[in-house]
């Protein structure tokens, strides 16, 4: 598949990582050491497939499940070298473990900033695993965002501005400019908030404290400017294997965004700290209905776009069909898509307590739903009147 910019792309949801072993990410320790890893997190040089490594900002560890298309990219890249620019070669990779050691670039949506990363190992779950730095560089906070990574030399040889469209918002989800060096001081604040320790104070169990603020623990704010900023980190508690949980996210696996929806609100009802009638009407208010109303009104301004060819037209042509392939055209934004959370809103202010105020918010919307798609009289037409 090809983006809009002439790249090819793999998606994976982000998972921070900052230690592993080599046999969970699936590499021998000669090829550990041939990435420049030569000793374990405590400085011991490295024996054992099993002893604690710290990752490098940098460098990722990919999903099995990406391999096979990444290798197909590869080839492609590679006979884009040798029959268009009369080149040898570059990728060479007849294996997944031929991927060890090239730079890819990391992309979040919505963003126009890559982050050069380096391929280092395998794991069976479909995640990302990097350093919470370079999710950070992305603009990403870690906790479960999806996020893309693409075969630096793909973005070198195919990507162009001029593929980009020249609307509002065309240059989003391209890779205009690179970060080759990550600098920790400029990434999102919320990475400087990790904790560096080998085990945490006492105090900080302490029931006479009133915050845990209170006590000191030693995070990568207090190395920032520092050689110690990139390296260095402990870790609090050992695992078997980082792969060890759900291989992937319940996002995925669940299909309608009902499912979704409810297991969200059944963890919310377990988990003490968590208050589910706040939670179910943040989900109406931060996400069901900015989305119905912004749909509403896209509705209005809304072109169409020929089902066969995709091409976008401003208004429907006389023809009735597409002037480019002769096909089939139709709306931009169906009814379907603006109300497709009308009723999963109503379900969960019945359900729980939600405030007056959202749930005449709610009906606001679908009183607007109803104006704009409701006839409340049969169409007629010139022959009713003669």
């Amino acid at each position: 598949y090809v983006f809009k910019d002439g790249t090819i792309r793999f998606d994976a949801t982000d998972l921070p990582l900052t230690h592993f072993t080599a046999r969970e990410i699936g590499v021998s320790l000669e090829e550990l050491k041939n990435l420049g890893y030569t000793t374990d997190y405590l400085g011991a040089p490295l024996e054992d497939d099993t002893q604690v490594v710290e990752l490098r900002v940098q460098d990722i560890i990919i999903s099995r499940n990406a391999v096979p298309y990444l290798i197909r990219v590869t080839r492609f890249l590679d006979q884009l070298l040798e029959k268009h620019y009369g080149l040898p070669p570059f990728y060479n990779v007849r294996s997944g473990k031929d991927l060890l050691g090239h730079l890819v670039i990391g992309l979040a949506p919505h963003t126009s900033a890559g982050v050069l990363g380096r391929i280092i190992g395998f794991v069976d779950a479909k995640v990302g695993y990097a350093h919470p730095y370079f999710h950070a560089a992305k603009r990403r906070n870690c906790d479960g965002d999806e996020d893309a990574i693409i075969m630096a030399l793909d973005a070198l040889l195919n990507f162009s501005v001029y593929y980009l469209p020249e609307k509002r918002g065309g240059k989003m989800d391209a890779p205009l400019v690179l970060t080759t060096k990550i600098d920790p001081r400029e990434v999102d604040k919320e990475a400087h908030d990790l904790d560096v320790v080998s085990q945490y104070p006492m105090d900080l169990y302490s029931s006479e404290i009133v915050s845990p603020s209170a006590v000191h623990v030693e995070t990568v704010k207090d190395r920032l400017g520092t050689p110690a900023q990139y390296q260095g980190f402990k870790v609090t508690h050992p695992t078997s294997d980082i792969s060890q949980g759900p291989p992937e996210s319940s996002y995925k696996t669940l299909g309608a965004m009902k499912d979704k929806i409810s297991a969200q609100l059944e963890i919310a009802r377990r988990v003490r700290a968590v208050d589910i009638d706040d939670t179910a009407e943040r989900l109406i208010k931060s996400h069901f209905l900015p989305d119905m109303i912004g749909n509403l009104r896209s509705f209005s301004k809304q072109g169409f776009r020929c089902t066969t060819c995709n091409k976008r037209l401003r208004r429907v042509p006389l023809t009735g069909v597409c002037p480019r392939c002769r096909g089939n055209v139709i709306l931009t934004i169906s009814k379907g898509s603006i109300e497709k959370y009308l009723q999963i809103s109503r379900d969960l202010a019945e359900k729980y307590a939600i405030s007056d105020y959202v749930k005449q918010r709610i009906d606001l919307v679908e009183h607007e739903i109803e104006l704009m798609f409701h006839e409340t009289q049969k169409q007629l037409h010139l022959s009713d009147f003669i």
